[in-house]
């Protein structure tokens, strides 16, 4: 049986949204109609996209050289992830603040 693609799922009873190894997390969220914070248009410069991860962090990416420069220089909580250097390799359930 043929499994689709990731699904980004969210705190909030909100539809979820497929994913695609080829996009950021960032991606997937803007393509599926999720508003993600960001100033630097997904350069890895300004670390507003942060998302939490409530659910699946295995599923995701390990942490490039920028998303570690940026989780030390704005300390982030472990559960959160910068949308724009993150790739979803399966389900994940994920929240931020403004939706």
């Amino acid at each position: 049986m043929a499994q689709g693609p990731p699904q980004i799922s969210f705190r909030k009873p909100r539809p979820a949204i497929p994913s695609s190894p080829d996009q950021s997390l960032m991606q997937a969220l803007l393509a599926g109609g999720r508003p993600v914070a960001s100033s630097c248009g997904g350069d890895g410069v300004c670390a507003k996209c942060r998302i939490r991860v409530l659910e699946g962090r295995e599923n995701l990416s390990p942490e490039n050289e920028t998303e570690k420069f940026l989780r030390a220089r704005h300390e982030l909580a472990a559960d959160e992830r910068i949308s724009c250097q993150t790739y979803v390799h399966g389900d994940i359930r994920v929240d931020a603040p403004y939706w």
